[in-house]
């Protein structure tokens, strides 16, 4: 062995290939000691949770919506900062035979360092505005977070549903089969007729048909929720582990509406932020009747040596009177149409609310009753016309209406816990949180 390494190390091209192969089992190693190094993110839906991690992180509208908070953000401090200063240099007595743009040896130049003022509270005024305007910017970003939330919600809801109504479906062929064994056995007998099987074939293919229909229906549920998350339609998503959480403050819709009154739901406070901008803005634009002061302080050179020095004060003279007044006009009637949007967008959201509230009270009781009573009837009503089935007291279509109403019972009850959950969801997106 060890003549062999020598023989190997005599030439170059072999020890470089060696200490490569060694460097590489090395990295191997210590990548094998770290196994989460290169572990992927896992993919969401395995519960509400995931889903509302994912949408908050990756999802390109909140990601521009939080850029244009940012900015606006930004616009602050520059709204409410004094205008740059104005630095000149101005050269009089220049000689028409000997041309110079030195200081020294022209007549006389003046430099000059103006700084305008604006007065009367204007720039704190711009300051309210644009805090105003940038407060209405983050709470459009939180409404707008509400909104896709809900619409992430409801499609995981629709993709949690259809897997358990194929789960219903997947109980009702496994029945089936169950019954043609039956009828096939009461065949032989010679105590039914050979047309229980083919009807129980039939119903096992319609069932199939319904089978293939829903896995359809959750693929397209699947592209949803992927767009919503920001990631590739035919991305994977996680199977979920339980059924969804959607947890409503259960009151009154009396009491939401007193909620939404108070005017915590981000999109009223984006309005009322805009309608308080606008506010500030109308006193503005009122001030600016009253001028502004520019100062301008000068000293003169002549020669070599500095001869005097000049200050300047300049004011505006507000002599377009009518073009003022109309600028007024135009900030009032911005505020006007502010504060009608706050007022149209709290009418809008009562209405939703108490839509969405009707939605999820319903579905709830439905859900409610289905398995309560409707659920346990159709099941006592299916074991009794199966034992009757087996005895000869009733027929194989009495037997299948039975399972039809059992397992529409149950898959009734899949559906109605969809329509809870979704107007869970439509009710937490006016009346919910985003923290």
């Amino acid at each position: 062995m060890a003549g062999t390494f020598a023989a190997h190390c005599g030439r170059p091209r072999s020890l470089r290939a060696l200490l490569f192969f060694v460097l590489g089992v090395t990295f191997a190693i210590s990548l094998s000691g770290s196994p989460d190094a290169f572990a992927a993110e896992p993919d969401p839906g395995k519960d509400i949770a995931s889903i509302r991690d994912w949408l908050y992180t990756n999802n390109p509208q909140l990601r521009a919506l939080q850029a244009d908070a940012d900015a606006a953000e930004a616009r602050i401090l520059p709204a409410g900062a004094l205008p740059d200063p104005m630095a000149s240099v101005e050269l009089d007595g220049i000689d028409p035979g000997r041309p110079s743009l030195l200081p020294a040896n022209v007549g006389l130049t003046t430099y000059r360092l103006k700084q305008q003022f604006p007065l009367w509270g204007k720039r704190e005024l711009s300051r309210n505005v644009a805090h105003f305007e940038a407060q209405s910017a983050r709470y459009e970003r939180d409404a707008t977070a509400l909104e896709l939330l809900a619409q992430a919600e409801a499609a995981y809801v629709r993709y949690w549903h259809i897997r358990e109504a194929v789960a219903v479906i997947d109980r009702r062929i496994a029945l089936l089969d169950q019954i043609e064994e039956v009828a096939g056995v009461r065949y032989a007998l010679g105590m039914a007729a050979q047309q229980d099987s083919i009807r129980a074939q039939v119903e096992h293919t319609t069932m199939q048909r319904e089978r293939i229909e829903r896995l359809a229906t959750r693929r397209e549920a699947m592209a949803a929720l992927n767009a919503l998350l920001g990631r590739r339609a035919d991305a994977p998503l996680a199977e979920p582990t339980a059924q969804p959480v959607l947890t409503v403050e259960d009151s009154t819709l009396a009491a939401a509406l007193q909620r939404l009154d108070r005017g915590a739901h981000p999109a009223l406070q984006a309005s009322m932020a805009m309608a308080t901008a606008a506010n500030s803005n109308v006193e503005l634009v009122r001030r600016n009747r009253f001028p502004d002061v520019s100062l301008s302080l000068g000293t003169m050179q002549r020669g070599n040596r500095l001869d005097g020095y000049e200050v300047m004060v300049e004011v505006e003279i507000p002599f377009q009177q009518h073009a003022r007044r109309e600028r007024e006009r135009e900030s009032r009637l911005l505020e006007d149409g502010a504060i009608a949007r706050a007022t149209a967008a709290r009418s809008e959201l009562e209405g939703e609310l108490g839509s969405a509230w009707a939605r999820w009270t319903s579905a709830r009781e439905q859900r409610e009753l289905i398995e309560k009573t409707l659920l346990p009837q159709s099941d006592a009503n299916f074991k009794s016309a199966l034992a009757s089935y087996q005895v000869g007291e009733v027929d194989f279509g009495t037997l299948l209406e039975a399972l039809r109403e059992w397992q529409g019972a149950d898959l009734a009850r899949v559906d109605a816990t969809r329509d809870e959950l979704l107007g869970a969801a439509a009710v937490r997106a006016i009346d919910g949180d985003i923290q």
